[in-house]
């Protein structure tokens, strides 16, 4: 990777660099499994992923009526989620080849709701790793989206203005993190998280793309403005 100054794009991870729905609907299934009660539809529960583990436990949970304690429903969560990290999820077609591209157009950083262990296993696990100097995962001592804190931390670490950066994500979360840090949003129409999007908020993106590789382009635009 370049050494590049000047311009930062900030990732989401699920949703935007890998697709994890799968995985991620096993566990909250097997997790429900676990307290005797029937399964949810994969679609349901990949509508809950995005504010992190602990909510997404909250709202399985909710939907089995299950009165367990949280912690304890979250470490078996985890535990679960851990066994199957990398079953099925695959980065999205044309991720790595935008990687290389916008890699030597800009510096990039990883900000997501997962814990930074999946998250710094995933990145590891498909040798994305090496395009990311900075990861913020959701334990970590900053703020879980869509607290702007985690964001603006990264901005200030590439010592950059909230105008030289692009956040580029799938879901609500992504977008209001950007809005409350002033960062350019680029929303990602490929991701399991856009179609929970509310239809109103939209317009506060800067950019939607439809594939990965379109990120390439629209980045070597902007950094080089």
């Amino acid at each position: 990777m370049s050494d590049t100054a000047g311009f930062l794009v900030v990732f989401d991870l699920d949703g935007t660099l890998i697709d994890s729905a799968r995985d991620l609907a096993d566990a909250g299934n097997a997790l429900v499994a676990g307290y005797g009660v029937p399964p949810l539809p994969h679609a349901r529960i990949v509508g809950m992923v995005g504010d992190g583990a602990r909510e997404l436990v909250r709202r399985l949970l909710s939907a089995r009526a299950l009165d367990v304690p949280l912690d304890e429903a979250l470490s078996r969560f985890l535990r679960e989620y851990n066994d199957r990290l990398i079953a099925t999820t695959r980065p999205y077609d044309g991720v790595v080849e935008m990687l290389e591209r916008v890699s030597r157009a800009a510096r990039l950083a990883v900000l997501t709701n997962k814990p930074e262990y999946a998250t710094k296993r995933l990145l590891d696990s498909f040798d994305l790793a090496r395009f990311f100097p900075d990861v913020i995962g959701g334990d970590t001592a900053v703020a879980r989206k869509p607290d702007p804190t985690g964001l603006l931390s990264l901005v200030g670490r590439a010592r950059v203005t909230p105008a030289r950066a692009l956040m580029v994500g799938d879901s609500v979360a992504d977008l209001r993190t950007a809005v409350a840090a002033a960062v350019p949003a680029c929303l990602a129409r490929y991701g399991f998280g856009f179609a929970q999007v509310p239809q109103e908020e939209r317009s506060a993106a800067a950019f939607e793309v439809e594939r990965p590789i379109e990120i390439s382009a629209l980045v070597e635009r902007l950094a080089a403005t």
